[in-house]
């Protein structure tokens, strides 16, 4: 085991984005798998749940032994939105700098872990979403919000996503709600998950399908023009540069940094 590389462990390794996240890893030349973490699997090699994956980690579903006991200098986690907020504290209790994935996790939740990074001076990132296109398009949304007077959002995911409307939409709203000047106060309209909702004043429109991984427009409006920036992940591919980004960076953060446009 090399001191020089940053010890990983991942929490839904099992899940689509969990298998890539240690593909990732484990290919990248500065750091390593050292522990997997699922409710699916237990007790099995991780070899045998992610193709092509030489390892002897085993999958546990106790993260707070595998915090515990393999001390891992980043907690990954890309699980569910009933999961998260439990373990990203233990992360946080156990001193471990965590690199969050999974959206879903409400502004209430958000600030219990703010309170609890400050406690213990741990650093965390969460990121709606981890596609530097992606971030990209959301930055190019909030300079476009300056100068036209009409937008909505369209986020398109595939059926097995568990939340609507996407943290992706939701952190664009506010984004070009902060380019207009409107103020923190302007949030969700309900608080219950739908499927045509406003946030921040602005309209998202959800669509789950098969055969979609993840895509979103977001579409202005002006006098005798419009306006559509889209980003399409074709493939889970497409987030692993973000989240190795966000593994090499998250020690160095002071706090709980939302959104991955804060790192770039």
């Amino acid at each position: 085991m090399n001191g020089d590389l940053i010890r990983v462990a991942i929490a839904g390794v099992c899940g689509k984005m969990g298998q890539e996240t240690a593909k990732a890893v484990f290919v990248a030349s500065d750091m390593e798998v050292s522990g997997a973490c699922d409710v699916y699997s237990a007790g099995r090699p991780l070899s045998s749940v992610v193709p092509g994956l030489e390892t002897k980690v085993e999958v546990t579903d106790d993260l707070e032994g595998l915090l515990k006991n393999v001390k891992p200098d980043v907690l990954v986690d890309f699980t569910s939105p009933a999961a998260v907020t439990a373990n990203v504290t233990a992360s946080l209790e156990h001193r471990v700098p965590a690199v969050v994935g999974t959206t879903g996790i409400t502004q209430e939740k958000l600030e219990q872990i703010r309170r609890l990074s400050s406690k213990t001076g741990t650093p965390a990132i969460i990121a709606p979403n981890f596609a530097i296109g992606a971030v990209l398009m959301m930055k190019f949304a909030a300079e476009a919000a300056k100068y036209m007077p009409a937008v909505e959002i369209i986020e398109l995911h595939h059926d097995k996503k568990l939340d609507a409307p996407s943290g992706t939409s939701i952190k664009t709203a506010e984004m070009v709600a902060g380019a207009r000047g409107q103020g923190p106060g302007a949030g969700p309209s309900n608080a219950v998950p739908a499927r045509g909702d406003k946030h921040f004043g602005i309209p998202i429109h959800s669509v789950r399908l098969p055969g979609l991984v993840a895509h979103q427009e977001v579409i202005f409006g002006g006098q005798g023009q419009t306006l559509t920036i889209r980003h399409d992940s074709i493939d889970r591919t497409s987030f692993m540069p973000g989240v190795l980004m966000a593994i090499r960076k998250v020690r160095e953060l002071d706090g709980v940094v939302y959104g991955l446009e804060n790192l770039l």
